[in-house]
């Protein structure tokens, strides 16, 4: 059966999340209602990453099979007219062989965060930030996230229903920089637990906001104690930004 990988760019706003719920709507619920409206086939769709309620995607990526073989072209013009008017857009479409998997043939993710760090409450970004007005010191966080780089235990920045087999995680890339009224926070892994990056950046605030110094932020790491994690922040900020393979 030929096999398709899709690149996907999402306001998560209105949905769940990607995965499909019996009662709210779902990116993976839209972009297989569109599927079928194409093709005529009733498929799953697997995705590199199950973005939660509110978070957003700049290059999610997603396969599915079909039984006919379509041009990607075709494939992706179809699959824009059919997602109209959800805030979902198929930015590339491109066949695979079926050895490729969206999610286990991925390498690394790649996560980025924005804060708005004014006083004014943002209207245009509203519901793509977390709007904090309070002034943040960018340079503490990013010494503070320097420092929980590498191979570690992340229970303290993992939500209870996480579903992994090991809370061990490698985190190559946590870095913070400010970029005039925002501050952006990137991360990058070859995977990551529930809520981790989230947990992350919450924790990261209080840094910025001087209540917690920047070392800290490893010794919370290292108590491996979920009570010991700064506030969660909240899904709109965050953005699946890529992914490699």
């Amino acid at each position: 059966m030929p096999r398709y990988k899709l690149t996907l760019e999402y306001d998560g706003t209105p949905f769940s999340g990607w995965q499909r719920q019996s009662e709210r709507p779902s990116v993976q619920q839209a972009l297989e209602e569109a599927i079928l409206g194409f093709s005529g086939e009733t498929v799953t769709t697997q995705a590199a990453g199950r973005t939660d309620a509110g978070v957003h995607a700049l290059g999610q990526v997603a396969h599915f099979d079909l039984a006919k073989a379509w041009d990607p072209f075709r494939v992706r013009e179809a699959l824009n007219y059919h997602l109209r008017p959800a805030p979902v857009a198929v930015i590339a479409a491109e066949a695979v062989d079926d050895a490729f998997q969206a999610r286990f043939s991925a390498k690394a993710r790649h996560y980025e965060y924005r804060i708005l760090n004014r006083r004014a409450p943002p209207v245009i970004e509203r519901n793509h930030v977390w709007h904090v007005p309070m002034e943040l010191d960018a340079e503490a966080m990013n010494e503070a996230a320097g420092s929980i780089l590498g191979l570690h235990d992340f229970t303290t920045f993992r939500s209870a229903e996480c579903q992994a087999k090991s809370p061990l995680r490698t985190l190559d890339v946590f870095s913070v920089r400010r970029e005039n009224e925002h501050i952006l926070v990137t991360a990058s892994a070859r995977s990551f637990l529930h809520h981790q990056v989230r947990s992350m950046v919450g924790s990261l605030k209080l840094v910025g906001e001087g209540k917690w110094q920047p070392q800290k932020l490893r010794a919370v790491l290292d108590a491996r104690d979920r009570s010991q994690c700064g506030a969660m922040a909240p899904s709109s900020g965050l953005y699946f930004t890529h992914v490699d393979y």
